[in-house]
Parts: structure tokens; C-alpha cells; sequence
């Protein structure tokens, strides 16, 4: 299956569809972190999407739509970023209304997003997939069925909330758990 993995730098979710048998690419705008630079394309992914893709996985910006950075909006007026990244988001949407399979995941979003991007089909947790933590993740999903538990296990960490500030945090926030970019490739591919 060709597999795109828009807006991973971390290539978690590309290496998983690779381990599975799958042509997966990353796609970023910014140099691959996950050692396989043969499997990223660094660029932007609108150039790339509507080649022939079988899947489609977008991991779009979520800093402006997120429910926790709600407040952001109004103290420094950020509606335009709002916005741009909800237009960014409704890209993979139209592309997923051609009948193509995609998966676009992020946080909670505000209501305010919601008005733009729409409700999520599916909210899932790292814990639900081997890992002791809480990082509640949305997911539209498009000709693609809602994933499915694989490992619940005790233990509910607030790890991600609880990271300490720092240039790096909001690339360690964003990373797919090993566990849920499993349950994908062996689910969904």
C-alpha cells in the first residue's frame, strides 16, 4: 500500500507502515528525524498529495486549533492563524471527499475550530495502545474504519501536559506513541 504521512518529521507512523511491508513516506517541511531520509520528503505536502496515494495520514499543525491553547485566541488575537490552519487542515478533507482514504489526527479541538474543520469521528488515548499515559487524540477518519484497542494498560500519566517548557516541547508533543502508529499500519494497511 502507498502510504503518505503528512506533516511527520519523527517518521513513527512511516517506519511502522514500512515494518508492515508498505511504500510509506514521511512528508515535512522540515528535515526527517527518524533516520530514513530515503523515506521522507522534505517539501510542502500539498505539492505532494494528490499523487497516487492508497492512504493518506496527516498530522496537520494543531497549535491554533487545539482546546488548550484556546485562550491564545483572544489575548493575542490569533484568529488569523486560526484561521490559515484550519484551511490547512480542510485540505486533507477535500482531498478524503475524492473517495481516498485518510486519517487526519489532532487534539481536542476548541469550538471554534470545530465550526471550520468539523467533529472528529474518534477520540483515542496512548493507553489504549501500551503506553501508561493520558494524550487524548482525535481522529477524522475517511473510508478508513475507527481503530481498535490493541493493548489497555493501567496507568495514567499526564507526561505530555506536565513537559517542561523549552524550544524543543512542541515537536516532543507532537510525536505519534510507537503503539498507536502500529495499530494503524496493521489495522488500516
Amino acid at each position: 500500500m502507498k502510504t503518505l504521512i503528512a506533516c511527520e518529521e519523527s517518521q513513527i507512523v512511516c517506519k511502522a507502515f514500512r515494518a508492515r511491508g508498505h511504500e510509506a513516506y514521511s512528508c515535512d517541511i522540515i528535515p526527517c528525524s527518524g533516520g530514513h531520509p530515503e523515506w521522507h520528503i522534505q517539501g510542502n505536502v500539498i505539492h505532494q498529495l494528490y499523487r497516487d496515494w492508497d492512504l493518506v495520514i496527516a498530522h496537520p499543525p494543531c497549535t491554533r486549533l487545539a482546546n488548550s491553547g484556546v485562550r491564545w485566541l483572544h489575548e493575542r488575537d490569533l484568529w488569523q492563524d486560526m484561521y490559515e490552519a484550519c484551511a490547512f487542515f480542510n485540505v486533507f478533507q477535500s482531498y478524503a471527499l475524492s473517495g481516498k482514504k485518510v486519517c487526519i489526527e489532532n487534539p481536542i479541538p476548541h469550538k471554534y475550530a470545530i465550526e471550520y474543520i468539523g467533529k472528529y469521528d474518534q477520540i483515542i488515548q496512548p493507553w489504549q495502545f501500551g503506553h501508561p499515559e493520558t494524550k487524548a487524540t482525535c481522529l477524522w477518519l475517511y473510508g478508513l474504519p475507527k481503530l481498535v484497542p490493541t493493548n489497555i494498560v493501567n496507568g495514567r500519566e499526564q507526561k505530555i501536559w506536565k513537559m517542561s517548557p523549552g524550544p524543543e516541547r512542541s515537536k516532543l508533543r507532537s510525536k505519534t506513541y510507537p503503539g498507536i502508529a502500529a495499530a494503524m499500519a496493521e489495522q488500516w494497511g
